[in-house]
């Protein structure tokens, strides 16, 4: 199997366990996942956040899922339980379509690595 599709066929069955889990069934889309990761990677999952913990939530997902790439290395926690990250490397200049397809391959390893798929 091509590898685009193999993950193509990874991230649609992602997507489905992910949106009918946390989403009600509706098709969660790219930012929401990246949100997902970004509570799971706190540990703070029955909390509510403010907007800007919503933005931090990201970034620290996005931090994570790049982080097996290269281009960033955890560094600590604070003592309100936020992991930090150190940029390695900057990301090379993407269009949008290769920027999404870095991030679903980077989410799309995340979790065969929880062993949320095979």
């Amino acid at each position: 199997m091509a590898r685009d599709e193999q993950l193509r066929q990874r991230w649609d069955e992602l997507v489905g366990f992910l949106s009918n889990r946390f989403a009600d069934g509706e098709e969660l889309d790219l930012d929401g996942i990246i949100y997902l990761v970004g509570v799971q990677e706190l540990g703070q999952l029955h909390r509510r956040f403010r907007k800007d913990d919503k933005v931090n939530l990201m970034h620290i997902a996005i931090c994570r899922l790049l982080e097996p790439f290269g281009y960033y290395e955890f560094d600590y926690i604070d003592e309100e339980g936020w992991p930090h990250y150190k940029m390695l490397e900057q990301l090379p200049p993407l269009k949008a379509g290769e920027q999404s397809v870095l991030m679903k391959e980077a989410i799309v390893h995340y979790f065969l690595e929880k062993e949320v798929i095979l």
